[in-house]
C-alpha cells in the first residue's frame, strides 16, 4: 500500500483523478521484462495480461477469465478484481468525470479505446512515467547479440519476404509500414534477439517503403558486422532516432499496426499524414513453409520425449519421494536441457497439484507450492523454444485419484479435444466454428471453460501468436501451414484443473484439409472414462498412440519403453 500511497502523491502535481498502469512495456510483447513489469511491481499481480486503475481512494485489477483466481490470491488485499469482459471501466465509473492520466509510450489507441472509451473519464497522457518515479530502476538488459536465421532453417529469404510485402503496401496504396511488432519484424528479416526471458525477439523497430526502402531501428550495442552483412540494403539506426524519423515524414500514406502501435508514435504521424491501420505479416508469417514445418514436427519429437520421459518419472516416483510442484518443474527443464537442440522454455511453466491446478496459469510460487500427493490430479502445461521450433504441450495425469466425477469430466475434456483433432475443415473454416465442438461435451453438463480453445504459435517465435485461434470470436480462416494449439480444459476452484493440449497444424492432402498433431506425448488412459466414448473417439485415441509410441520408442531405455508401450496401448 505503501508504493500506491506514493503514487497518489504525484496526482496533485499532474492535476490527476486517477492512473492507469498496463502490464506491457512500451514493445507490447507478451513477456514483460521484470525491470519493466510496472503492474506486478504496483499490485503483486504476476498474470501476463491486466491493467490497474489507481484512483485516489479505490484501486482496481482488471483481468480476464485465464486470472481471475490468480490476481485474487495475489493483489485482492489493496485491489478490487474485475473480470472482463464480465464488467469494463465503464460498467463501474458510469457518469464519473474524472481525469485519469497514463503513459502514451505504453498504450495503444485501440486499448484505450476498448477499455475506456465509453466512460466519462478525461485521458491525460503524461510523458513521465509515474510509477518510474518512485520506484528505483533496474538497467538489467541483456547485451547478447542479435543474429540472422540460416536460410536453410527458415525456407524464404528476407529478401523475398520483402518483395511480397512490398506489392502488399503498393495494392494498398500506402508509402510506408511503421512495424512495431518486434515479432513481425523477426519473422520478415529473418533475425531473432534475446530481448524476452521466452521468446528469442530482439525488441526493434521498422520503417518500410512500398518501394522497399527499409530502416531498421535497434540498440547498436547488440548488433555486429556479420549482422550487418547479412542484412545488406537494410539502413540500420540506434533505437532512440525512431522518433525524430517519424516527425520527418509528411504528407504521406503510413500503415500502422493498431495493436502495437503506441499512442506516442501514432500521435507523431498523425500530425502530417494518413493513416491506415493493419499489419499484413501477422497474416503472412502465421503460414509455415515446407521448411518451418519439417522443423516443427523434428522438434515436437524431441520435446515429447522429454515430457514423456517426466510423466512416467512422476507417475514411478510421487509416492515414495517428496516431489513438489517446484521440484516437478525443475526435473521437467532438466529433460528437456538433454536436447542440445533446446534453448530456453517458450513460457513460465505451470506445474499444478490439486487444487493449484485450477488457477488456469497457475505459477508455483514458494508460498503455493504443493506436494504431490496419492488422490490429486496433476496439470502441468510447459514448452519449449528448440533450433527450430516452438512446443506447448499440457498433460494432466492421475495420481492414483478414483474420482469418478474427475474421470468423468476428464473424458470430457478429451471428446473436446478428439472433436477439435478430427473437425473437418473446409476452405473457409474459422476457429469460433471449431470452438463450438470443443465445448460441446462439456456443455451437455453444463460446464465450460474460461479461455479460447487454441491459440496461434510461431515458428521459433512466440508460443501464443495470431491472427488465428481457436476461440468464441476468432473469424480469421485456416490456411494450410498454419499451427494452432487444441487445448479445450475444465477447472474447479481449490479442487483440481483438467488441460489437454497438443499443437496441430493444418494439412492438406487430396481430399481436403485437415488438422495433423504434431504434439508426440500420451494421454492418461487412466482417467478415461472408456463408456463415455464413442467408436470414433476410440479408434482416434487409439491411432494417435500408435503414432506417439512409433515417434519415441527409440528414445527410450528399458523401463521407460515399458512405460511407454502401456501408456501407448489400446484401450
Amino acid at each position: 500500500m505503501e508504493k500506491i500511497v506514493k503514487l497518489r502523491n504525484y496526482f496533485k502535481n499532474y492535476n490527476l483523478d486517477g492512473y492507469i498502469i498496463p502490464k506491457n512495456d512500451e514493445f507490447f510483447n507478451e513477456y514483460t521484462p521484470s525491470n519493466k513489469d510496472r503492474l506486478n511491481y504496483i499490485s503483486n499481480f504476476s498474470g501476463s495480461f491486466g491493467f490497474a486503475l489507481i484512483l485516489k481512494k479505490e484501486n482496481y485489477l482488471f483481468v480476464d477469465g485465464r486470472y481471475t483466481l490468480q490476481a485474487k490470491i495475489q493483489s485482492e488485499l489493496n485491489f478490487k478484481v474485475i473480470t472482463i469482459p464480465g464488467k469494463y471501466p465503464s460498467d463501474i465509473f458510469k457518469g464519473k468525470k474524472y481525469l485519469i492520466g497514463y503513459d502514451p509510450k505504453l498504450h495503444t489507441n485501440k486499448m484505450l479505446n476498448i477499455f475506456f472509451k465509453k466512460t466519462s473519464f478525461k485521458l491525460v497522457p503524461v510523458e513521465d512515467n509515474l510509477v518510474d518515479k518512485i520506484r528505483v530502476k533496474s538497467n538489467s538488459i541483456s547485451s547478447k547479440k542479435y543474429y540472422v536465421l540460416p536460410k536453410k532453417e527458415v525456407g524464404q529469404s528476407y529478401k523475398s519476404k520483402i518483395e511480397e510485402l512490398s506489392k502488399i503496401l503498393k495494392k494498398k496504396g500506402v508509402d510506408y509500414h511503421f512495424v512495431t511488432s518486434s515479432e513481425n519484424i523477426a519473422w520478415l528479416l529473418n533475425i531473432r534477439g534475446w530481448d524476452s526471458k521466452y521468446t528469442p525477439i530482439p525488441n526493434v523497430y521498422l520503417i518500410i517503403g512500398s518501394n522497399k526502402d527499409i530502416h531498421l531501428f535497434c540498440n547498436l550495442k547488440k548488433i555486429d558486422i556479420k549482422f550487418k552483412n547479412a542484412l545488406k540494403g537494410v539502413r540500420i539506426s540506434k533505437i532512440e532516432d525512431t522518433d525524430f524519423f517519424l516527425k520527418d515524414l509528411k504528407h504521406k500514406k503510413i500503415l500502422l499496426d493498431a495493436e502495437t502501435c503506441s499512442v506516442y508514435f501514432e500521435s507523431i504521424l498523425k500530425l502530417n499524414n494518413k493513416l491506415f491501420y493493419s499489419d499484413p505479416i501477422y497474416l503472412m508469417k502465421s503460414v509455415k513453409t515446407k521448411t518451418e514445418i519439417q522443423n516443427m514436427i523434428r522438434c515436437h519429437i524431441y520435446d515429447g520425449v522429454a515430457l514423456t520421459k517426466f510423466l512416467f518419472w512422476v507417475k514411478r516416483n510421487f509416492k515414495n519421494k517428496k516431489i513438489s510442484e517446484i521440484s516437478a518443474e525443475e526435473k521437467l527443464l532438466k529433460f528437456r536441457k538433454k536436447n542440445k537442440n533446446f534453448k530456453f522454455p517458450s513460457f513460465p511453466t505451470i506445474s499444478g497439484s490439486g487444487p493449484n491446478g485450477a488457477i488456469i496459469h497457475y505459477r508455483a510460487s514458494k508460498k503455493s507450492n504443493r506436494k504431490l500427493k496419492k488422490g490429486d490430479i496433476y496439470l502441468v502445461d510447459s514448452g519449449g523454444q528448440y533450433n527450430y521450433g516452438t512446443t506447448d504441450v499440457t498433460r494432466t495425469i492421475s495420481l492414483n485419484n478414483n474420482s469418478k466425477r474427475i474421470k468423468n469430466i476428464f473424458t470430457r475434456v478429451l471428446q473436446g479435444h478428439i472433436a477439435v483433432a478430427s473437425f473437418k475443415l473446409k476452405n473457409n473454416t474459422t476457429g469460433s466454428e471449431v470452438d463450438v465442438v470443443a465445448r460441446k461435451p462439456l456443455r451437455e453438463i453444463n460446464l465450460d471453460y474460461a479461455h479460447g480453445t487454441g491459440h496461434g504459435v510461431g515458428y521459433f517465435l512466440n508460443v501464443h501468436e495470431g491472427p488465428h485461434a481457436i476461440s468464441k470470436k476468432n473469424k480469421i480462416k485456416f490456411q494450410e501451414g498454419v499451427i494452432v494449439s487444441n487445448e479445450p480444459g475444465y477447472y474447479e476452484t481449490n479442487k483440481f484443473g483438467i488441460r489437454i493440449e497438443n499443437l496441430v497444424r493444418v494439412k492438406k492432402t487430396k481430399t481436403g484439409y485437415f488438422f495433423d498433431n504434431l504434439t508426440m506425448a500420451p494421454i492418461d488412459k487412466s482417467l478415461i472414462n472408456k463408456e463415455m466414448l464413442r467408436q470414433n473417439e476410440i479408434r482416434w485415441l487409439n491411432k494417435y498412440h500408435v503414432i506417439v509410441y512409433k515417434n519415441l520408442k527409440k528414445f527410450m531405455n528399458g523401463s521407460e519403453l515399458a512405460y511407454l508401450k502401456e501408456s501407448c496401448s489400446n484401450i
